[in-house]
Formats: C-alpha cells, sequence, structure tokens
C-alpha cells in the first residue's frame, strides 16, 4: 500500500528527509532483471506529490506497464549557466526477508539508524534530493542554474525501461544540461584515522554475458565425457578464478596517491591493494576498481536426478576498466572454451571525467563547509548508475550522495546487501549539503 503524504503523518519528531526515505522503503519496488518487476509506479507518484507540493510539475513516464519514471525541470536564478541534472532510481533489487534482521521493507528505525531495502541503494538519496530541493525553493528560492531532478525506474537491471529509455525517447527533458549528480559517492571513509570523502568520478564498464554449454543428453547411469553442466563448470571455474591484472587509470592513480598521502608513505613503495586496504571497508568497493572482475552469479542445467541435460547455463557479471571491454570480451571466449557460447545479455559504457572543474570544486568547497578539514578525492566506480544513459547526451556524470558516517559503518558492504540501513543524522547531514550545493553552484 501506497503511504499517503499528508502533513498530519509527517512525524514532526524526524526530520523529513527520514519521513520520506522510510515511506519510500515501505514501498516495495523490487526489480528482478530480466523483465520481472514489481515495477516503480506508486513511488513515482508518491515522489511526483512531494514535487508538486513545491509548486513544481512533475511528469510521469511509462517505458513499459507499471515502469514509471519521474522529471521535473526547476527553473534557476541564472539560465545562461548550463543545467544540472539531480537524479535517483525508485527500483531496489531483491532481499530474502529470512536473512534480515528486520523486515526489509517495513522501514524500521533501531538505534539510530533507518532499516530496509533502498536504506543505502538509493532511496536515501531520494529523499536527500526532495528535502534539499524543497529548502532551496522554500519561500520563493531559486537553485543558481536550472536543474533537472529525475527519479528513474528500472536501474537495477541496467536502465532500459528507466534511464535508457528516456534518453532515447526524451532527450529534450535533457536540453542545455552539461553534468549530473546522482548515487555512490560523497560518502565519507576513514583513512590513517582522518576523515575522507569519495567523489565518483567515474565508473567502470558493464558486461553481462550468458554462458551456454552444450553436450549429450542421455541417462544419468551412462558413461557420457560431453556432459553440458560439467562443461560448463570447467568454463565457470576458469572464468571466476582469472586473477586480472592491476591497471590504473587516472582517477585510480590520483586516489592511491592521496591515500598515500594522508598515510604519509611513498605510493611508489608500497603497492596499490596494500593501500586500499587502508580505507577499511571502502576497500570493498576500490579494490575491485583496480582491475577487471568476472563474477559468476547464476546457474541454470538440468532438469531430473537421473538425466544428463543436453545444455547448461550461466550468468557471468563482468566490470571492466573504461576501454578495455573488446580485450576481456575476447579473453572471456577464450576462458569459456570451444564447448561453451558466450552470449552478451546487455553491456554499457565505462566513464571517467577529471576530478576537476566548477563542479568539483563546488563539491569539495560545499563538504568543506560542512565538515572543515575532511580532504574530497576522487574514484572510479566498481559498478554503474543511470550515468551511464546520460552521458549519451554528452552529460558528465558523478556520483555525489554526501553522507558523514561512523567509521565502523560498513556503508559499502550493505549495497545488496543483508541489513541496509543508514544513520539518521547522515540523512540531515546529506540534505544541508546538497541544499547547499544546489543553491549555489
Amino acid at each position: 500500500m501506497v503511504p499517503e503524504f499528508t502533513p498530519e503523518n509527517s512525524a514532526p519528531a524526524l526530520d523529513e528527509t527520514v519521513v520520506i526515505a522510510r515511506d519510500l522503503i515501505r514501498i516495495d519496488t523490487t526489480n528482478h532483471g530480466e523483465g520481472r518487476s514489481n515495477g516503480e509506479t506508486e513511488a513515482a507518484e508518491y515522489v511526483a506529490a512531494r514535487l508538486e507540493g513545491m509548486g513544481l510539475r512533475a511528469e510521469l513516464f511509462d517505458a513499459a506497464p507499471r515502469r514509471t519514471s519521474v522529471v521535473t525541470r526547476v527553473p534557476g536564478r541564472n539560465p545562461d549557466k548550463p543545467a544540472l541534472v539531480v537524479h535517483g532510481h525508485l527500483d531496489v533489487v531483491p532481499a530474502d526477508p529470512r536473512n534480515w534482521s528486520v523486515d526489509p521493507f517495513a522501514g524500521e528505525i533501531r538505534d539510530g539508524l533507518l532499516w530496509g531495502r533502498g536504506a543505502v541503494d538509493m532511496k536515501n538519496m531520494d529523499a536527500m534530493i526532495i528535502t534539499a530541493l524543497g529548502d532551496v525553493l522554500a519561500d520563493g528560492g531559486q537553485p543558481e542554474r536550472d536543474l533537472v531532478i529525475a527519479f528513474f525506474s528500472d536501474e537495477e537491471a541496467g536502465g532500459l525501461e528507466g534511464s535508457s529509455w528516456m534518453v532515447d525517447n526524451h532527450p529534450e527533458l535533457f536540453a542545455g544540461a552539461t553534468e549530473a549528480i546522482s548515487e555512490v559517492g560523497g560518502y565519507s571513509i576513514t583513512v590513517g584515522g582522518e576523515r575522507a570523502y569519495l567523489l565518483q568520478t567515474g565508473e567502470k564498464a558493464l558486461l553481462w554475458v550468458r554462458l551456454v554449454a552444450r553436450g549429450r543428453a542421455a541417462h544419468g547411469s551412462r558413461l557420457i565425457r560431453e556432459n553440458a553442466i560439467t562443461r560448463l563448470a570447467e568454463a565457470i571455474a576458469r572464468i571466476g578464478r582469472r586473477e586480472w591484472p592491476i591497471h590504473l587509470t587516472e582517477t585510480t592513480t590520483q586516489l592511491l596517491g592521496e591515500i598515500a598521502r594522508v598515510l604519509g608513505v611513498d605510493p611508489q613503495k608500497v603497492s596499490p591493494d596494500e593501500l586500499v586496504l587502508e580505507t577499511g571497508s571502502a576497500a570493498g568497493f576500490i579494490q575491485a576498481t583496480l582491475r577487471t572482475t568476472s563474477n559468476p552469479t547464476l546457474l541454470d542445467a538440468g532438469y531430473k536426478h537421473n538425466v544428463i541435460p543436453d545444455r547448461a547455463e550461466a550468468l557471468v557479471d563482468i566490470r571492466t576498466l573504461p576501454g578495455e571491454e573488446e580485450a576481456v570480451l575476447a579473453e572471456i571466449r577464450e576462458l569459456a572454451g570451444e564447448f561453451v557460447d558466450v552470449e552478451i545479455v546487455h553491456r554499457d559504457v565505462g566513464l571517467e571525467n577529471a576530478f576537476s572543474g566548477e563542479l568539483v570544486d563546488a563539491v569539495v568547497g560545499t563538504l568543506e563547509r560542512h565538515d572543515p578539514g575532511s580532504p574530497v578525492f576522487p574514484y572510479l566506480l566498481s559498478g554503474g548508475t543511470d550515468n551511464k544513459a546520460l552521458s549519451r547526451l554528452g552529460i558528465r556524470g558523478y556520483g555525489f550522495a554526501p553522507l558523514r558516517l561512523p567509521a565502523d559503518l560498513d556503508f559499502p558492504g550493505m549495497f545488496h546487501g543483508v541489513d541496509e540501513r543508514v544513520p539518521l543524522d547522515a540523512l540531515v547531514f546529506g540534505r544541508q549539503v546538497l541544499r547547499d550545493l544546489l543553491a549555489t553552484y
């Protein structure tokens, strides 16, 4: 059931950002992928109502039944400046309640944290966008430049029925925009006992493949060397165990240099992996940005215990560094072997933007005002965001969902993980930082 937005249920003891994030968590927008989804329509309608409550005109777009995105444009004080896209996504990955400490869709508040699927990825940022925008517009205020505020569907399945569809079918909505900010950046990490923030300036390329092994169907008691499952298992083992070499990009080179500076060590004398491990829980994301990864994620074969099937399939999630897609795909085909076909299910570009320019300067300056003395580092995201689709329009995308987090919270580990949760005071911090950025940049 969709929570009804009324002033009476806005829970004045809680910051409005917490209330909105909690409401969105309670709308189950699970996206199973491959076209199976609960849909984002109710969440989109909730967000649209919030935006219209600020006097904005929110447009809803359906790429397919129940696959709803929301877009609004906010006029700025200086229309001569390029517009900024501020975007989130409304869908979430599945959650098995048997593995959680709480109901993943209850939006429970416990121990000063908001728990639930989407608390980290990314209904927290959705809420921060809404409240920060509301603060900017309060009492007739305006942002410095035009803002395109977008909440997309289907991000967790590659955005084919979300951002990609919007870019292909409604590019006019993003006219005049040259930059964008969204998820998986802006959160704090601890290095050498000091707090720092990561600004996501790029992301690895996405390559999802299906392995299909074929063999000979037969009775399970027979001697069959052309066993499809065996062939698939051998291919999966080779691909899953491939130790891809470290390859530093401009972004990761800069990041390692900043980590070394804080630690007071020579980056030429300490290995990249050792430096990254000094970032604590953030290493779970950063380590994967130093190299290609190829992770088998699904197996499908057989239909009876005593029948050898003639077909076996697996899915592999491959993330390459920008520009290495074709070379990696060629090696994957070689690792798969002659009896296993490699089919491309979905692929998308890698991105890498410079850690410089007016937007980067504005982000760094805003964080300095709110958390003085905490440096900002560039980093490359191991996953992907809707910035990939926007890049087709020439829009440079950054990850900036600002959160000041306790050092002992494994924030990266909760992306698509169990017991997602975010501190309430981090949501308030994010609202304040975003408000100032949108008002001044």
